[in-house]
């Protein structure tokens, strides 16, 4: 007599592939950015720099490179995104978090730009032992450091649109200079500013037990300014 043949649930065999999906998708969407933002730093670097040294036929770099190089400072960025110290300072004033994230970006670069350096020396024949030799001898270091430089530059206005999109609200940053008018956005910036000053105050002055008592006066106020809040915000969502 045959034993019945189990076979496992269909979904199974599917959930780990859709896991293993979503992490891709989330990877590509941390790495995507930074990259992208990159490739054209870097490559609008190197055209200036080929246009500043064109006239003495000097050739400074090749786009394909600098492009490959954003790839690797993406790769960093992912990298260091995942290290468990990266978000101490998210609870400061911004500049905090802009500066030490900068900071750990470019070091984290720094690292992956040394090991791919001594890399590629040891798969040209090199040994550990001439390791020294080859830093101190033929290794350029003024052209290291002047792209560190900029990799320093270009992740501190990376970090603080990053920082500032995060402080808004994930893509209302791009609403702001792409959608919205600059004057119905001051408009609506100033009142609800008002909005929070007055509950805020109304907070102040008023005990939990009367801003809670429904026929009191304070509670009324205080609801009728949370539905303006509300209000404002469900009509931005909307535009």
């Amino acid at each position: 007599m045959k034993s019945p043949v189990t076979t496992g649930a269909p979904g199974d065999s599917i959930a780990p592939k859709s896991r293993f999906i979503r992490f891709v998708v989330k990877q590509l969407r941390e790495v995507l950015p930074p990259t992208l933002f990159f490739v054209v730093g870097f490559n609008v670097i190197v055209l200036t720099t080929q246009l500043i040294l064109a006239d003495y036929l000097i050739h400074f770099a090749n786009f394909m490179i600098v492009t490959l190089s954003a790839l690797i400072v993406g790769k960093a960025v992912l990298v260091a995104n995942h290290l468990p110290f990266f978000r101490r300072f998210d609870t400061a004033p911004i500049v905090q978090p802009v500066l030490f994230k900068t900071l750990i970006y470019c070091a984290v670069v720094l690292v992956v730009r040394i090991v791919e350096k001594l890399v590629k020396y040891w798969l040209t024949g090199g040994t550990i032992g001439g390791i020294p030799d080859y830093v101190a001898n033929h290794f350029s270091w003024n052209r290291f450091i002047a792209i560190q430089i900029w990799v320093f530059i270009l992740f501190l206005i990376y970090v603080v649109a990053a920082e500032l999109n995060s402080l808004f609200g994930s893509g209302e940053l791009a609403k702001i200079l792409f959608t919205r008018r600059s004057s119905e956005l001051k408009l609506r910036r100033r009142e609800r500013v008002r909005a929070l000053v007055k509950l805020s105050r109304l907070t102040e002055t008023h005990s939990l037990d009367e801003l809670g008592d429904r026929n009191a006066p304070a509670h009324q106020e205080m609801i009728d300014l949370i539905n303006k809040l509300a209000a404002r915000k469900g009509s931005a969502e909307h535009r």
